[in-house]
């Protein structure tokens, strides 16, 4: 589990045992804070779900090379 600084762009996967939903997904980071991060979740046909998580429950794996906003979403 992670418990390191992140920056924008960032990818983390939720831990499937946090989250019955989003559990596995790839949550790429918007806004790091110091307990973990906030981040979205793209949805095709759907646009962006945004979630908020700790360290201990995502781990990193990669780096984005392209971060879509909000009024890409649709």
């Amino acid at each position: 589990m992670s418990d390191e600084c992140c920056e924008v762009g960032d990818i983390y996967q939720i831990n499937p045992e946090h989250d019955e939903i989003f559990g596995a997904c790839l949550m790429i980071v918007t806004e790091p804070k110091p307990w973990g991060a906030q981040g979205y979740f793209n949805v095709p046909g759907e646009g962006l779900a945004f979630y908020r998580c700790n360290f201990e429950d995502m781990e990193s794996v990669g780096k984005a090379s392209w971060i879509r906003n909000e009024e890409e979403s649709d």
